[in-house]
């Protein structure tokens, strides 16, 4: 096996929505950093069957509302 062509793989800490947090191992930042989600499995629609709504970034969700509304998709 050849050497130094592997990323550094060391442990970081994952902080779901909720706050709950967990250790992982990782290639993503540095040793002991925190990773902190915007969404998960306990807050995604496509989880949690539509029961909770997506916080709106930027304004993305309320853009694509206004862009398709004519067709029936958006908004409730």
């Amino acid at each position: 096996m050849k050497a130094d062509i592997h990323p550094d793989y060391h442990t970081i800490k994952v902080v779901m929505t909720d706050g709950t947090e967990y250790l992982t191992r990782s290639t993503w930042g540095k040793e002991g950093d925190s990773m902190q989600l915007d969404i998960d499995p306990k807050s995604h629609p496509a989880w949690t069957g539509g029961s909770t709504q997506l916080m709106d970034r930027g304004g993305r969700v309320s853009r694509f509302n206004k862009r398709f509304e004519g067709f029936g998709l958006g908004s409730k």
